[in-house]
């Protein structure tokens, strides 16, 4: 039971350090945030070819060989990541990571009715909810704290003993047969069904990250190319979907997946990835170059957001039998994300980190109330038997929502500053008396301090021009926070409208 947590913590675990540790791991590599989003792309990629090969691999050599082989390409990735000397090397590192770590989370959650009995199970998935958030929650302290202490490599480093130890627990633990087919289908030559789609999926999944991935960057420059790239990722994707429906033998079994309860549920967890994501792309850089809280106190409040989110889910497990409905749940849930958005967007520069505890209690909160609801109703019309392909296609668009979100985190976050940066500096222009006084008497100071009359009126331009930037990024992040309260609201009556979930 603790081994399938285990499993899956792991990849949770070096995600959120990894995307906690993004800015320092890009300085270190000194590449610029164009480049980097190529080795986050190149992880998700991975992982959605991964999935939709989960279902054919674990068939074809069972969950034992399976995820032994994907535990240790994943280790070996992270010692090629933290090897890593080059953005070129980083992103080929991520793609291979990718690979082994996508079929973490699916596999593990299959393997809960596999191996156990129906009165096991709620014990195997309260250790296995439990390790998951409990990672979750430690990945961004331990990030903060080995990158202010060590350096950027050590964020791999960290989830190396965790994966071996994994790795030692697939091999003496894990039953050699268990989700392996007949010797007689394995035999079949299934390589001309396969090779064909998997080629349009991975055109599909490469246009549609990199475009996603590189929407903030070209979305200006270059709108023709970035149109261009997610039209041919989406038609390819359009592609493979239509072939997989009509195949006898598919890799995603979309026609047992005909289920309104299922698909209602699909929708809700787009909405749960969606806000999750997009928040924990906005929050480090709001804290840290809004707010300007140091790395630590950063870590720390995402830590306290995942350790409510821990303690709250071993309590909703112990007592969701008890709910009659667990609409009201879900709706707690959307009123805890717009609680904490609405706390934020009203925050001021300055303030010390502690006014900042009760949003990110409102955010652990939200974390669970929404997702775990949801879980236990979306595949109660699947039963055993298509619970493993419901949940392969439920990881699959939680990668698509997760990536989409933050491409539009940082589409909207860029576009707000800078048209914030234009009014800021139509209003502070240097021609305004208060403004022009404010600079003579910065540059006095800075005379001073030893500097020429040029120098100082030059250092007083600068320290302008680093207040209007700083507080457009502030502004900017706040009205997105406020974008996230009405999103919020909408999700409420998403979950009021709908008639499949109770």
């Amino acid at each position: 039971m603790c081994l399938l947590g285990l499993i899956t913590a792991v990849e949770f675990f070096e995600n959120a350090m990894f995307v906690f540790g993004a800015a320092h791991i890009m300085g270190g590599l000194d590449a610029t945030p164009a480049e980097f989003v190529r080795a986050q792309a190149a992880y998700a990629v991975g992982c959605l070819m991964a999935m939709v090969m989960q279902q054919y691999m674990a068939a074809r050599y069972g969950y034992r060989r399976y995820l032994l082989a994907s535990m240790v390409l994943f280790s070996v990735a992270l010692l090629a990541c933290a090897h890593s000397q080059s953005l070129g090397q980083l992103t080929g590192a991520r793609l291979i990571q990718g690979l082994g770590g996508g079929t973490f989370f699916t596999s593990s959650r299959i393997l809960v009715p596999l191996l156990f009995a129906p009165e096991d199970r709620g014990a195997a998935l309260k250790r296995f909810i439990g390790l998951i958030f409990g990672a979750s929650a430690l990945a961004p302290a331990c990030s903060a704290w080995l990158i202010e202490n060590r350096d950027w490599s050590w964020v791999f480093y960290a989830a190396l003993p965790p994966a071996l130890l994994a790795c030692a627990g697939i091999w003496y633990l894990m039953p050699a047969q268990v989700g392996r087919a007949k010797a007689s289908w394995r035999a079949e030559p299934h390589f001309h069904l396969l090779a064909v789609p998997m080629l349009w999926f991975a055109v599909a999944v490469v246009c549609v990250q990199l475009g996603l991935s590189e929407a903030r960057f070209d979305v200006l420059a270059h709108p023709l190319r970035l149109l261009l790239m997610l039209t041919v990722g989406l038609l390819m994707l359009a592609l493979f979907l239509w072939q997989q429906w009509h195949q006898d033998v598919p890799l995603l079994h979309l026609r047992k997946l005909q289920s309104s309860v299922y698909l209602t549920g699909l929708g809700l967890y787009f909405v749960h990835y969606f806000l999750s994501n997009f928040s924990a792309y906005l929050f480090p850089i709001f804290a840290e170059s809004g707010l300007g809280f140091p790395l630590a106190a950063a870590g720390w409040l995402n830590s306290l957001a995942g350790w409510c989110s821990l303690i709250l889910a071993l309590a909703y497990m112990k007592f969701s039998p008890h709910l009659r409905s667990k609409r009201w749940v879900m709706l707690s849930g959307l009123a805890c994300f717009a609680l904490y958005a609405g706390l934020l967007s009203c925050m001021p520069a300055g303030v010390d980190a502690w006014h900042v505890v009760p949003a990110m209690l409102a955010k652990g909160a939200f974390g669970v109330l929404l997702v775990l609801p949801v879980a236990g109703l979306t595949f109660k019309e699947l039963g055993d038997e298509h619970f493993a392909h419901g949940y392969q296609g439920k990881n699959m668009m939680r990668q698509l929502a997760a990536s989409a979100s933050t491409a539009m985190a940082a589409i909207m976050l860029q576009n707000r500053q800078f048209a914030l940066h234009d009014v800021l500096g139509a209003e502070l222009g240097s021609d305004r008396v208060a403004v022009r006084d404010w600079l003579t008497q910065l540059g006095q100071w800075w005379q001073g301090q030893g500097m020429s009359e040029l120098q100082a009126r030059s250092s007083a331009l600068l320290e302008l021009s680093r207040t209007l930037t700083h507080q457009a990024l502030l502004l900017a992040c706040e009205d997105l926070y406020r974008l996230l309260v009405l999103l919020a609201l909408l999700g409420v009556v998403a979950v009021l409208s709908q008639r499949k979930l109770l």
